[in-house]
Protein backbone atom coordinates (compact mmCIF):
# COMPACT_ATOMS: atom_id res chain seq x y z
CA UNK A 1 0.00 0.00 0.00
CA UNK A 2 1.37 3.72 -0.75
CA UNK A 3 2.61 5.37 2.69
CA UNK A 4 1.49 8.61 3.29
CA UNK A 5 3.84 11.40 4.49
CA UNK A 6 2.55 12.93 7.31
CA UNK A 7 2.04 15.92 4.87
CA UNK A 8 -0.31 14.25 2.66
CA UNK A 9 -2.22 12.18 5.37
CA UNK A 10 -3.27 16.22 6.61
CA UNK A 11 -4.02 16.84 3.49
CA UNK A 12 -7.01 14.38 2.81
CA UNK A 13 -6.13 11.98 1.43
CA UNK A 14 -8.63 9.29 2.60
CA UNK A 15 -10.41 6.21 1.44
CA UNK A 16 -13.92 7.95 1.61
CA UNK A 17 -12.24 10.52 -0.99
CA UNK A 18 -11.91 7.85 -3.27
CA UNK A 19 -15.22 6.49 -3.05
CA UNK A 20 -16.45 4.99 -6.00
CA UNK A 21 -19.24 7.81 -8.06
CA UNK A 22 -22.37 5.90 -9.48
CA UNK A 23 -22.05 5.30 -13.10
CA UNK A 24 -23.02 7.22 -15.53
CA UNK A 25 -22.40 9.61 -18.58
CA UNK A 26 -19.38 11.55 -17.48
CA UNK A 27 -19.01 13.48 -20.53
CA UNK A 28 -22.91 14.61 -20.61
CA UNK A 29 -22.58 18.24 -21.10
CA UNK A 30 -23.48 20.40 -17.29
CA UNK A 31 -23.12 23.24 -18.88
CA UNK A 32 -22.56 25.59 -22.21
CA UNK A 33 -20.27 28.44 -22.45
CA UNK A 34 -20.70 30.32 -26.09
CA UNK A 35 -19.13 27.45 -27.87
CA UNK A 36 -17.86 25.19 -24.97
CA UNK A 37 -19.03 23.36 -22.76
CA UNK A 38 -18.16 21.88 -19.19
CA UNK A 39 -19.11 17.86 -18.83
CA UNK A 40 -19.79 16.28 -15.90
CA UNK A 41 -15.90 14.58 -15.26
CA UNK A 42 -15.25 18.10 -14.85
CA UNK A 43 -17.45 18.73 -12.62
CA UNK A 44 -16.98 16.31 -10.27
CA UNK A 45 -13.12 16.89 -10.49
CA UNK A 46 -13.47 19.98 -9.46
CA UNK A 47 -15.91 19.19 -6.31
CA UNK A 48 -13.29 16.52 -5.24
CA UNK A 49 -10.42 18.96 -5.89
CA UNK A 50 -11.97 21.34 -3.41
CA UNK A 51 -13.18 18.94 -0.74
CA UNK A 52 -9.21 17.31 -0.84
CA UNK A 53 -8.18 21.04 -0.35
CA UNK A 54 -10.99 20.88 2.33
CA UNK A 55 -12.60 23.90 1.01
CA UNK A 56 -16.19 24.30 2.49
CA UNK A 57 -17.47 25.71 -1.03
CA UNK A 58 -16.67 22.39 -2.49
CA UNK A 59 -20.43 22.02 -3.67
CA UNK A 60 -21.55 21.71 -7.04
CA UNK A 61 -22.91 24.45 -7.53
CA UNK A 62 -19.84 26.26 -6.95
CA UNK A 63 -18.04 24.30 -8.65
CA UNK A 64 -20.00 24.78 -12.00
CA UNK A 65 -20.06 28.31 -11.18
CA UNK A 66 -16.00 28.24 -11.56
CA UNK A 67 -16.09 26.40 -14.02
CA UNK A 68 -18.03 28.79 -16.23
CA UNK A 69 -15.94 31.34 -14.93
CA UNK A 70 -12.80 29.48 -16.30
CA UNK A 71 -14.37 28.89 -19.46
CA UNK A 72 -14.90 33.05 -20.21
CA UNK A 73 -11.41 34.39 -19.01
CA UNK A 74 -9.87 31.25 -21.05
CA UNK A 75 -11.66 32.85 -24.14
CA UNK A 76 -10.64 36.27 -23.17
CA UNK A 77 -7.28 34.85 -22.54
CA UNK A 78 -7.39 33.15 -26.59
CA UNK A 79 -8.43 36.25 -27.93
CA UNK A 80 -5.76 37.98 -26.61
CA UNK A 81 -3.18 35.44 -27.96
CA UNK A 82 -1.70 34.89 -24.81
CA UNK A 83 0.38 31.39 -24.14
CA UNK A 84 2.02 30.59 -20.86
CA UNK A 85 5.73 29.83 -21.34
CA UNK A 86 6.40 26.40 -19.97
CA UNK A 87 8.52 27.97 -17.75
CA UNK A 88 5.99 29.69 -16.14
CA UNK A 89 3.82 26.91 -16.27
CA UNK A 90 6.48 25.14 -14.05
CA UNK A 91 6.93 28.01 -11.39
CA UNK A 92 3.37 28.44 -10.90
CA UNK A 93 2.59 24.33 -10.27
CA UNK A 94 5.54 24.04 -8.03
CA UNK A 95 4.76 27.17 -5.86
CA UNK A 96 0.94 25.59 -5.22
CA UNK A 97 1.91 22.86 -4.46
CA UNK A 98 4.59 24.25 -2.51
CA UNK A 99 1.80 25.66 -0.30
CA UNK A 100 1.19 21.94 1.25
CA UNK A 101 4.88 21.26 1.47
CA UNK A 102 5.33 19.23 -1.68
CA UNK A 103 7.21 19.22 -4.53
CA UNK A 104 4.33 19.45 -7.65
CA UNK A 105 5.52 15.91 -8.72
CA UNK A 106 4.39 14.59 -4.87
CA UNK A 107 1.39 16.72 -5.20
CA UNK A 108 -0.19 15.10 -8.60
CA UNK A 109 0.74 11.98 -7.44
CA UNK A 110 -1.68 12.15 -3.93
CA UNK A 111 -4.30 13.63 -5.77
CA UNK A 112 -4.19 11.18 -8.35
CA UNK A 113 -4.26 8.44 -5.78
CA UNK A 114 -7.82 10.10 -4.44
CA UNK A 115 -9.43 9.89 -7.85
CA UNK A 116 -8.26 13.53 -8.86
CA UNK A 117 -6.95 13.91 -13.03
CA UNK A 118 -3.66 15.35 -13.09
CA UNK A 119 -5.42 18.04 -15.75
CA UNK A 120 -7.56 19.32 -13.11
CA UNK A 121 -4.99 20.70 -11.37
CA UNK A 122 -3.09 21.83 -13.80
CA UNK A 123 -6.54 23.84 -14.79
CA UNK A 124 -7.24 25.08 -12.11
CA UNK A 125 -3.76 26.44 -11.64
CA UNK A 126 -2.76 28.12 -14.90
CA UNK A 127 -6.48 29.64 -15.34
CA UNK A 128 -6.02 31.55 -12.43
CA UNK A 129 -1.94 32.33 -13.57
CA UNK A 130 -3.27 33.15 -17.56
CA UNK A 131 -5.68 35.71 -15.97
CA UNK A 132 -3.69 37.49 -13.89
CA UNK A 133 -0.74 38.11 -16.73
CA UNK A 134 -4.21 38.92 -19.34
CA UNK A 135 -5.23 41.71 -16.35
CA UNK A 136 -1.91 43.44 -16.20
CA UNK A 137 -1.15 43.13 -20.10
CA UNK A 138 -4.60 44.96 -20.47
CA UNK A 139 -4.70 47.34 -17.88
CA UNK A 140 -1.50 47.63 -16.59
CA UNK A 141 -0.74 50.84 -17.92
CA UNK A 142 -4.20 52.46 -17.30
CA UNK A 143 -3.46 51.89 -13.45
CA UNK A 144 -1.07 54.65 -12.44
CA UNK A 145 -0.57 55.72 -8.47
CA UNK A 146 0.10 59.19 -7.52
CA UNK A 147 2.44 60.57 -5.31
CA UNK A 148 -0.26 62.54 -4.02
CA UNK A 149 -1.92 58.99 -2.79
CA UNK A 150 0.86 57.63 -1.80
CA UNK A 151 1.38 60.70 0.69
CA UNK A 152 -2.08 60.46 2.19
CA UNK A 153 -1.12 56.74 2.56
CA UNK A 154 1.51 57.46 4.27
CA UNK A 155 0.71 60.27 5.77
CA UNK A 156 0.90 59.16 9.60
CA UNK A 157 4.72 59.11 8.75
CA UNK A 158 5.46 62.13 10.18
CA UNK A 159 6.16 64.40 13.04
CA UNK A 160 2.82 66.62 13.85
CA UNK A 161 1.03 65.23 11.06
CA UNK A 162 -2.20 62.63 11.27
CA UNK A 163 -2.03 59.68 12.02
CA UNK A 164 -3.70 56.40 10.02
CA UNK A 165 -5.34 54.15 12.28
CA UNK A 166 -6.80 50.54 11.27
CA UNK A 167 -9.99 48.35 12.45
CA UNK A 168 -8.87 45.00 11.82
CA UNK A 169 -10.02 41.34 12.45
CA UNK A 170 -8.07 38.85 12.56
CA UNK A 171 -7.39 34.91 11.69
CA UNK A 172 -4.09 32.38 12.65
CA UNK A 173 -4.76 29.25 11.63
CA UNK A 174 -2.15 26.42 13.42
CA UNK A 175 -0.26 24.85 10.88
CA UNK A 176 2.35 22.08 12.02
CA UNK A 177 3.58 19.89 8.92
CA UNK A 178 0.73 17.63 9.38
CA UNK A 179 -1.65 20.26 8.81
CA UNK A 180 -0.04 22.22 6.41
CA UNK A 181 -2.08 21.24 3.55
CA UNK A 182 -5.27 21.29 4.88
CA UNK A 183 -5.01 24.84 6.07
CA UNK A 184 -3.68 26.02 3.21
CA UNK A 185 -6.98 24.89 1.31
CA UNK A 186 -8.77 26.42 4.16
CA UNK A 187 -6.99 30.19 4.14
CA UNK A 188 -7.50 30.20 0.69
CA UNK A 189 -11.44 29.66 0.90
CA UNK A 190 -10.95 32.66 4.09
CA UNK A 191 -9.18 35.20 1.91
CA UNK A 192 -12.19 35.20 -1.30
CA UNK A 193 -14.56 36.55 2.03
CA UNK A 194 -15.50 40.14 2.33
CA UNK A 195 -18.09 39.81 5.07
CA UNK A 196 -17.25 40.85 8.32
CA UNK A 197 -20.03 38.58 9.72
CA UNK A 198 -18.52 35.35 7.41
CA UNK A 199 -14.70 35.81 8.77
CA UNK A 200 -15.91 36.24 11.81
CA UNK A 201 -17.52 32.95 11.94
CA UNK A 202 -14.16 31.48 10.46
CA UNK A 203 -11.85 33.11 13.48
CA UNK A 204 -14.45 31.78 16.21
CA UNK A 205 -13.79 28.08 14.07
CA UNK A 206 -9.79 28.35 13.40
CA UNK A 207 -8.33 30.75 15.26
CA UNK A 208 -6.07 30.48 17.56
CA UNK A 209 -5.90 33.72 18.86
CA UNK A 210 -6.93 35.28 22.06
CA UNK A 211 -9.42 37.42 20.31
CA UNK A 212 -11.34 34.47 18.31
CA UNK A 213 -14.13 34.30 21.15
CA UNK A 214 -14.74 37.74 19.61
CA UNK A 215 -14.69 36.74 16.07
CA UNK A 216 -11.31 37.95 15.68
CA UNK A 217 -12.10 41.62 15.93
CA UNK A 218 -9.28 43.87 17.65
CA UNK A 219 -9.67 47.57 18.72
CA UNK A 220 -8.53 50.77 16.77
CA UNK A 221 -4.96 50.34 15.75
CA UNK A 222 -2.56 52.76 14.71
CA UNK A 223 -0.99 51.37 11.59
CA UNK A 224 2.29 52.30 12.37
CA UNK A 225 2.13 49.93 15.26
CA UNK A 226 1.50 47.26 13.04
CA UNK A 227 4.55 44.92 11.50
CA UNK A 228 6.11 46.72 8.44
CA UNK A 229 5.05 43.75 6.11
CA UNK A 230 1.37 43.94 7.19
CA UNK A 231 0.82 47.77 6.83
CA UNK A 232 0.93 48.16 3.14
CA UNK A 233 -0.91 45.26 2.81
CA UNK A 234 -3.80 46.70 4.86
CA UNK A 235 -3.53 49.76 3.01
CA UNK A 236 -4.20 48.07 -0.01
CA UNK A 237 -7.47 46.94 1.34
CA UNK A 238 -10.98 48.14 0.98
CA UNK A 239 -13.33 47.76 3.76
CA UNK A 240 -14.21 43.91 3.77
CA UNK A 241 -11.27 42.73 2.11
CA UNK A 242 -9.04 40.07 3.31
CA UNK A 243 -5.17 40.14 2.89
CA UNK A 244 -4.13 36.74 1.42
CA UNK A 245 -3.10 33.87 3.53
CA UNK A 246 0.66 35.04 5.22
CA UNK A 247 2.55 32.01 5.98
CA UNK A 248 4.71 32.28 9.18
CA UNK A 249 6.35 29.52 11.41
CA UNK A 250 4.02 26.60 11.76
CA UNK A 251 0.79 28.77 11.10
CA UNK A 252 -1.22 30.37 8.57
CA UNK A 253 -2.51 34.31 9.08
CA UNK A 254 -5.22 36.00 7.98
CA UNK A 255 -6.46 39.78 8.45
CA UNK A 256 -9.68 41.83 7.34
CA UNK A 257 -9.85 45.87 7.01
CA UNK A 258 -13.25 46.56 8.89
CA UNK A 259 -12.47 49.98 8.41
CA UNK A 260 -9.54 52.75 8.18
CA UNK A 261 -9.31 56.44 9.09
CA UNK A 262 -7.45 59.29 9.78
CA UNK A 263 -7.06 61.20 12.98
CA UNK A 264 -4.99 63.92 13.99
CA UNK A 265 -3.63 61.70 17.29
CA UNK A 266 0.48 62.03 17.32
CA UNK A 267 2.43 59.41 14.79
CA UNK A 268 3.61 56.57 17.59
CA UNK A 269 6.57 54.58 16.17
CA UNK A 270 9.47 52.63 17.25
CA UNK A 271 13.10 52.08 16.36
CA UNK A 272 13.32 49.10 18.71
CA UNK A 273 11.17 45.83 20.28
CA UNK A 274 11.75 44.24 22.81
CA UNK A 275 10.91 41.15 23.80
CA UNK A 276 10.95 37.42 25.46
CA UNK A 277 10.21 34.27 24.16
CA UNK A 278 10.02 31.12 26.45
CA UNK A 279 9.21 28.02 25.14
CA UNK A 280 7.29 25.56 26.87
CA UNK A 281 7.43 21.64 25.68
CA UNK A 282 3.48 20.30 24.62
CA UNK A 283 2.91 23.18 22.03
CA UNK A 284 -0.95 23.83 22.12
CA UNK A 285 -2.45 20.66 23.85
CA UNK A 286 -4.74 21.54 26.75
CA UNK A 287 -1.89 20.75 29.19
CA UNK A 288 0.84 23.44 28.34
CA UNK A 289 -1.85 26.15 27.52
CA UNK A 290 -2.98 25.43 31.55
CA UNK A 291 0.84 25.83 32.45
CA UNK A 292 0.93 29.04 30.22
CA UNK A 293 -2.07 30.26 32.07
CA UNK A 294 -0.60 29.71 35.42
CA UNK A 295 2.52 30.87 34.76
CA UNK A 296 1.21 34.08 33.07
CA UNK A 297 -0.63 35.03 36.33
CA UNK A 298 2.60 35.17 38.00
CA UNK A 299 4.60 37.18 36.04
CA UNK A 300 4.60 40.55 35.67
CA UNK A 301 8.28 42.07 34.18
CA UNK A 302 10.11 40.18 31.53
CA UNK A 303 12.44 39.30 33.76
CA UNK A 304 10.58 37.36 36.30
CA UNK A 305 10.62 34.83 33.15
CA UNK A 306 14.54 34.02 34.40
CA UNK A 307 13.54 32.20 37.58
CA UNK A 308 11.03 29.74 35.64
CA UNK A 309 13.90 29.07 32.99
CA UNK A 310 16.29 28.70 36.09
CA UNK A 311 17.87 25.11 35.69
CA UNK A 312 16.85 24.19 32.15
CA UNK A 313 18.86 24.66 28.82
CA UNK A 314 19.39 27.95 27.53
CA UNK A 315 17.57 27.97 24.64
CA UNK A 316 13.96 27.35 26.30
CA UNK A 317 14.05 31.27 26.87
CA UNK A 318 14.64 34.13 24.34
CA UNK A 319 15.47 37.80 25.20
CA UNK A 320 15.77 40.26 22.04
CA UNK A 321 15.81 43.94 21.35
CA UNK A 322 15.05 44.09 17.54
CA UNK A 323 13.93 46.76 15.28
CA UNK A 324 10.56 46.75 14.17
CA UNK A 325 12.01 45.26 10.37
CA UNK A 326 14.06 42.69 12.54
CA UNK A 327 11.48 40.96 14.33
CA UNK A 328 9.86 37.31 12.93
CA UNK A 329 7.19 38.56 10.79
CA UNK A 330 4.88 36.19 13.73
CA UNK A 331 6.37 37.91 16.75
CA UNK A 332 5.95 41.31 15.33
CA UNK A 333 2.15 40.61 14.64
CA UNK A 334 1.76 39.33 18.29
CA UNK A 335 3.62 42.35 19.54
CA UNK A 336 1.65 44.62 17.93
CA UNK A 337 -1.25 44.01 20.01
CA UNK A 338 0.65 43.96 23.61
CA UNK A 339 1.40 46.35 25.72
CA UNK A 340 4.55 46.01 27.96
CA UNK A 341 3.81 42.81 30.34
CA UNK A 342 1.01 41.91 28.90
CA UNK A 343 1.46 37.78 26.88
CA UNK A 344 0.60 36.38 23.66
CA UNK A 345 0.00 32.19 23.31
CA UNK A 346 -0.86 32.03 20.21
CA UNK A 347 2.47 30.98 18.26
CA UNK A 348 4.50 27.56 18.34
CA UNK A 349 8.19 26.34 17.33
CA UNK A 350 9.69 23.01 16.94
CA UNK A 351 7.16 22.06 14.23
CA UNK A 352 4.19 22.93 16.85
CA UNK A 353 5.79 20.62 19.89
CA UNK A 354 7.10 23.79 21.57
CA UNK A 355 4.30 26.65 22.76
CA UNK A 356 5.62 30.23 22.71
CA UNK A 357 5.04 31.94 25.77
CA UNK A 358 5.58 35.42 24.14
CA UNK A 359 6.12 38.71 26.23
CA UNK A 360 6.41 42.07 25.53
CA UNK A 361 9.04 43.83 27.54
CA UNK A 362 9.12 47.14 25.72
CA UNK A 363 9.52 49.57 23.05
CA UNK A 364 11.71 52.54 22.16
CA UNK A 365 10.13 55.53 20.39
CA UNK A 366 11.17 56.85 17.26
CA UNK A 367 10.00 60.27 15.16
CA UNK A 368 9.28 59.64 11.04
CA UNK A 369 9.16 55.88 10.55
CA UNK A 370 8.64 55.49 6.81
CA UNK A 371 6.94 52.48 4.94
CA UNK A 372 8.02 51.89 2.09
CA UNK A 373 6.62 54.13 -1.14
CA UNK A 374 7.32 51.61 -3.71
CA UNK A 375 5.45 48.75 -1.30
CA UNK A 376 2.77 51.28 -0.44
CA UNK A 377 2.53 52.32 -4.79
CA UNK A 378 2.76 48.29 -5.64
CA UNK A 379 -0.11 47.64 -3.11
CA UNK A 380 -2.76 50.20 -4.28
CA UNK A 381 -1.88 49.54 -7.88
CA UNK A 382 -2.62 45.61 -7.41
CA UNK A 383 -5.89 46.33 -5.82
CA UNK A 384 -7.06 48.50 -8.73
CA UNK A 385 -6.28 45.94 -11.30
CA UNK A 386 -8.18 43.41 -9.15
CA UNK A 387 -11.08 45.44 -9.73
CA UNK A 388 -10.66 45.99 -13.06
CA UNK A 389 -10.58 42.16 -13.50
CA UNK A 390 -13.95 41.85 -11.34
CA UNK A 391 -15.31 44.24 -14.24
CA UNK A 392 -13.92 42.56 -16.74
CA UNK A 393 -15.38 38.92 -15.60
CA UNK A 394 -18.79 40.65 -15.13
CA UNK A 395 -18.82 41.88 -18.65
CA UNK A 396 -18.06 38.80 -20.29
CA UNK A 397 -20.78 36.97 -18.03
CA UNK A 398 -23.16 39.53 -19.39
CA UNK A 399 -22.11 39.30 -22.99
CA UNK A 400 -21.79 35.10 -22.86
CA UNK A 401 -24.53 32.39 -23.76
CA UNK A 402 -24.80 30.75 -20.94
CA UNK A 403 -26.55 27.60 -20.04
CA UNK A 404 -26.73 24.95 -17.36
CA UNK A 405 -28.55 21.97 -17.62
Amino acid sequence: MFKLTPALAAFGLIASLAAPVAAQNMFAPVATINDSVVTEFEVQQRVRFLQILNARGATRKAAIESLIDERLRGEAIREAGMVLSDEGMNEALEEFAGRANLSRAEFTEALSRAGVAPETFRDFVLSGVAWRDLIRARYGSRVSVSEAEIDRALASQGSGGSNIRVLVSEIIIPAPPPQAARVAGIAEEIAQTKSPTEFSNYARRYSATASRGAGGRLPWQDLSNLPPVLQPLLLALAPGEVTQPLNIPNAVALFQLRDIEETSAPVQSYSAIEYAAYYMAGGRSEQTLQQAANLKAQVDVCDDLYAFAKGQPESVLDRETRTPAEVPKDFAIELSKLDPGEVSTTLTRSDGQALVFLMLCGRTAEQNAEVSREDVAGSIRQRRLSSFADSLLAELRAEARISVK
